[in-house]
């Protein structure tokens, strides 16, 4: 509106109403107040009633369309990915694939196209927290000059699943139990490892899901996959295999478990909160996409089958060739218009991408449409913005609930005359531009009988479930064997995990004993693997420890200040972490700041009950010896301090705050270390070397 000045007065019942100036009643572009129908509103806050405590009147239309509206605004949630967080951006291409595919948007080197992506857990629902151990979701929606591309991905390479027939077994195990709708968000619990224990195709995923990967330090800060096996065409049919890959550019960074149990208390909105922080105060988050291509005579050597979901081609074997990336610069408008109501399906590609026969890629592309019809309420959900396409969209489709555009003309229908006889008679296709589906290969089985079976080397369910356990560093080992202890103790059936242990025998004997003596169980005969797995090279690209990048670029340091606090060495510090690309956060006992060694009261951006470490990537006590000695008796200081020694993170302080690393059990290590420079290098990273000394891992 150009022009929403208001006044303010007080109703009989000290209710407060703002209303229009009164010098811009009359003018059509003020901020007037209207129902949906365009009629202005005159008063906001009182029903229409018979007398002053008489009945409300039905005849009160401003009343009824609010409430009606209210009532409605909700819509059915995703059943898996509910909570979500998304913002706009853009791919740029660094180099032309033209000859790999004929994709538009793939063309051209330094274009850019417009984008939205939504990142989620699984198993949760909306109103569930942001950082449990779960999947999470990464998908992207495209908006090409040729039409929609949506990759809907996660933030794993591989899936729990083979065929898309076991995807509702899978998601009503790992939900909620349906008697007692319990636990939220979490696989620790009798259904899904029994579920799991009981098809041994999951090994691998449960390998990755029991890994750091499912507890993430910030959406920016993770990898994305296209999981399945793609294809890209060429203007001349040409057909190559494709994985796609998102590489973060902060690197792959995670949280601690107990850290992550703690940020459910401190902070339900973690991630959502760090990804529009991030992007309103211009630190755009960014990934490079890159791409795995290889051939058929590569599909058929290997010892693995590339149509298999649960397996992955490392790394070392076909390089990731990097080719754009993407940027993510605008926050939505409106969560629930853009966020909550954009529809990502995957059959949503564009000539010179196709499908390979991937048996659960298939699954999904029958899937996405009923989903988004069930929750949108209508099949021209594609009209929402959100989902709209930014080219052109002709085609004879016509009517259904909610339609947006108003079809001139009688031509619903086609092949029709109309044309000839003055009219205009609608769109038609094209062979040349228009979207074909790549030839399949009779000689691999992709004709023949009709059959419920998969392909022989799909049986083998833990030769890569061992090349990720051989692919980590100890530090992830330990970490993957307690989190199936944490999770396997929460099981109340007494069969499961031991089923659950005889099968993590055929990944790697060592993994089953330590689960096992974390449990307290005796090591069970190993289970009969379908398919006799095989040994392959470790694959370093698989370890978050060993690709970590240094730096403190999109990270935030807590800084712990009180009455006293050295101006000076303040001022230093918090250049220092600006300088390196981080952002320094303040916290004082008291919201209203601290009196500095200078006179000046610095105000405070948290209150240290309210900021607790695990919200900071590493803290620093900038504090004179008597706040020092005052705050070793505040239980909530004490906490601070203990809370990130105990998650591995780097402590920067001065000889005066050594009574408060002194109470809180601060033991020196290379993390420990002084003010500014010093303190700046080692805040880049965690010391995992200190684990072993503050908890007991498997």
């Amino acid at each position: 509106m150009a022009n929403n000045t208001f006044e303010t007065r007080t109703g009989e019942g000290g209710e407060t109403h703002q209303q229009v100036a009164g010098h811009d009643r009359g003018k059509a572009d003020a901020a007037h107040l209207t129902t949906n129908q365009g009629i202005r509103i005159s008063d906001n806050q009182n029903s229409l009633r018979s007398g002053e405590r008489g009945p409300t009147l039905l005849e009160d239309f401003v009343l009824r369309e609010k409430i009606f509206h209210f009532d409605h605004e909700r819509i059915p949630e995703r059943i898996v990915h509910a909570r979500g967080s998304g913002a706009h951006g853009y791919f740029e291409l660094f180099e032309s694939l033209a000859d790999i595919t004929k994709a538009e948007l793939f063309q051209r080197a330094g274009e850019k196209t417009p984008l939205f992506a939504r990142f989620s857990t699984v198993a949760g629902g909306a109103g569930s927290v942001d950082t449990p151990r779960d999947v999470r979701g990464f998908a992207v929606k495209f908006y090409t000059r040729e039409g929609n591309w949506d990759l809907v991905g996660n933030n794993i390479p591989v899936f729990f699943i083979q065929d898309a027939v076991k995807f509702p077994d899978l998601v009503h195990a790992v939900k909620m139990e349906s008697d007692r709708a319990f636990p939220q968000a979490g696989s620790a619990h009798d259904t899904f490892w029994d579920w799991a224990s009981l098809m041994p195709e999951t090994t691998h995923m449960l390998m990755w899901a029991m890994s750091d990967r499912t507890i993430p330090r910030s959406l920016r800060m993770m990898e994305g996959f296209g999981i399945h096996t793609f294809r890209l065409v060429s203007a001349e049919g040409k057909s190559t295999f494709v994985k796609f890959h998102w590489k973060p550019k902060l690197g792959i960074q995670s949280t601690v478990w107990d850290e992550a149990l703690k940020l459910q208390a401190a902070d339900n909105d973690f991630h959502r909160r760090d990804l529009w922080e991030a992007i309103a105060t211009g630190s755009f988050p960014e990934w490079e996409l890159g791409l795995q291509l290889f051939d058929q005579e590569f599909a058929d050597a290997q010892p693995y089958d590339v149509l298999d979901a649960t397996k992955l081609i490392p790394e070392e074997v076909i390089p990731v060739r990097i080719v754009g990336r993407m940027v993510l610069d605008r926050n939505p408008d409106n969560f629930f218009a853009e966020t909550e109501q954009v529809a990502f399906c995957p059959a949503n590609i564009v000539p010179g991408v196709d499908f390979s026969n991937d048996p659960l890629l298939q699954g999904r592309l029958f899937s996405y449409l009923d989903t988004q019809k069930s929750r949108l309420g209508t099949a021209n959900f594609h009209q929402i913005p959100i989902n709209a396409p930014k080219c052109p969209v002709m085609n004879f489709q016509r009517d259904g609930q909610m339609q947006m555009n108003v079809p001139k003309g009688r031509a619903n229908y086609e092949p029709n005359s109309l044309a000839e006889h003055g009219e205009d008679g609608g769109p038609r296709e094209c062979p040349v531009t228009g979207f074909s589906t790549s030839e399949g290969r009779a000689d691999l089985h992709e004709q023949g009988d009709k059959l419920r079976a998969r392909g022989e080397l799909f049986a083998d369910h833990y030769s890569q479930a061992r090349l990720f356990w051989i692919s980590q560093q100890p530090a992830e080992q330990a970490h993957i064997a307690s989190s199936f202890v944490f999770e396997l103790s929460k099981v109340q059936l007494a069969q499961v995990p031991p089923r659950m242990l005889a099968n993590l025998r055929n990944v790697d004997e060592d993994l089953a004993r330590r689960v096992a003596d974390g449990l307290g169980l005796v090591l069970p005969e190993k289970s009969l693997a379908a398919r006799e797995p095989f040994a392959m090279e470790p694959s370093p690209a698989l370890s978050i420890h060993a690709n970590m990048k240094a730096l403190l670029t999109g990270r935030k340091v807590g800084i712990l200040i009180a009455d006293g606090t050295d101006a000076t060495e303040l001022k230093e510090i918090v250049a220092a972490v600006e300088k390196a690309g981080g952002t320094a956060f303040l916290v004082s006992p008291r919201i209203g700041g601290a009196k500095l060694s200078d006179g000046k009261v610095m105000k405070a951006d948290g209150q240290l009950a309210g900021s607790p470490s695990q919200l900071f990537d590493a803290i620093a006590l900038v504090l004179s010896n008597a706040a020092a000695i005052d705050l070793a008796k505040q239980a909530a200081a004490v906490q601070w301090v203990m809370d990130a020694f105990g998650h591995l993170k780097a402590i920067g302080s001065s000889e005066a705050s050594k009574p408060l690393l002194d109470k809180a059990g601060v033991a020196p290590d290379a993390g420990i270390v002084g003010l500014a420079a010093p303190f700046v290098e080692a805040a880049a990273t965690r010391y995992w070397d200190r684990e072993p000394k503050v908890r007991a891992l498997a």
